[in-house]
């Protein structure tokens, strides 16, 4: 069993990239991954690792090592999923990541959820970057857009539409916006994509042969809890999707403009490694996202 979760451990720090992500990936400090990989070493009689203060790096002989010992783990963590599966009571530790503003869409169903399967610790990390889910060692991942990652399995948890909401104080000193090109003379609110410098675009449905929609400038964030609270002080218009702001729309904090030209539609999914059985764990939590995952249409006051 030490020789096994030595192998587990090695594994983890080829594929985390340091010791510290593979210990906080463990359960474990930095020095007792170091300890674990230098008794394992010590016990195979060869250096498996380059350690350096900034990176490791495999030696030949822990390549070798790696290629036969990944597979190995990877079929131990098959044949926990199939003694799982037998007692088939979801229970243990679920690491999954969400974009910052989930907890928006999940929080709200988390007490019946917990209630159903109190035996499940749900880890939670809403971020908006890019992740890894295997290197990282997630069960599963959230995210919208189109998928690519021939790697992994998916479930689509189901469409959302975007609005254009501003605070109702701020329509009455600028006014309303008739059409879209009439936001060239507004202040607009935009989102950046966390990876760099790309704005999301505004797809606003608009005639045939129309000049390209030009946005009037006024705050650029890679927060879109940060351009919702701009948009509730008055700063200006934003363009988000529906569900984000569905609290806000009904109590009327916000209200919703050229709705008639709204003509994009986005999709969350639920992702997870393609290689690995479908732990009860996961499969309760993927169910049951997609039976009460609610991104539907919501209430909107009228604007004035």
């Amino acid at each position: 069993m030490d020789n096994l979760n030595g192998l587990q451990v090695f594994v983890c720090v080829v594929q985390s990239g340091s010791l510290v992500a593979a210990g906080e990936r463990l359960g474990l400090s930095a020095s007792a991954v170091g300890k674990a990989l230098a008794r394992l070493e010590q016990r195979l009689g060869v250096r498996l690792l380059n350690r350096s203060t900034r990176r490791i790096s495999l030696t030949d002989e822990g390549t070798l090592f790696y290629e036969r010992g990944q597979r190995i783990v990877d079929e131990v963590q098959e044949a926990e999923a199939e003694l799982a599966r037998i007692s088939d009571k979801p229970r243990g530790r679920l690491r999954v990541s969400l974009p910052a503003i989930g907890y928006r869409m999940l929080l709200p169903i988390l007490p019946e959820f917990s209630a159903r399967y109190p035996d499940i610790e749900l880890d939670l990390d809403f971020n908006d970057r890019m992740v890894d889910v295997i290197a990282e060692g997630l069960d599963a991942v959230i995210r919208s857009g189109e998928l690519a990652d021939s790697q992994l399995r998916s479930r689509s948890l189901g469409p959302f539409g975007f609005v254009l909401v501003g605070a109702p104080e701020y329509f009455a000193q600028r006014g309303v916006p008739q059409a879209p090109p009439d936001l060239e003379r507004h202040a607009c609110l935009r989102y950046r994509f966390p990876a760099g410098t790309q704005m999301q675009a505004w797809r606003l449905r608009l005639p045939e042969g129309a000049p390209p929609l030009v946005l009037g400038k006024a705050l650029t964030s890679n927060n879109l809890e940060a351009l919702i609270h701009a948009a509730t002080q008055g700063l200006g218009i934003a363009y988000v999707p529906e569900f984000v702001v569905a609290g806000a729309l009904a109590d009327g904090s916000l209200v919703s403009v050229l709705d008639d030209y709204q003509g994009e539609r986005g999709k969350f999914s639920i992702l997870w490694p393609g290689s690995r059985q479908l732990l009860p764990k996961l499969r309760v939590f993927v169910d049951f996202l997609s039976e009460h995952l609610v991104l539907g249409k919501t209430h909107k006051e009228p604007c004035p």
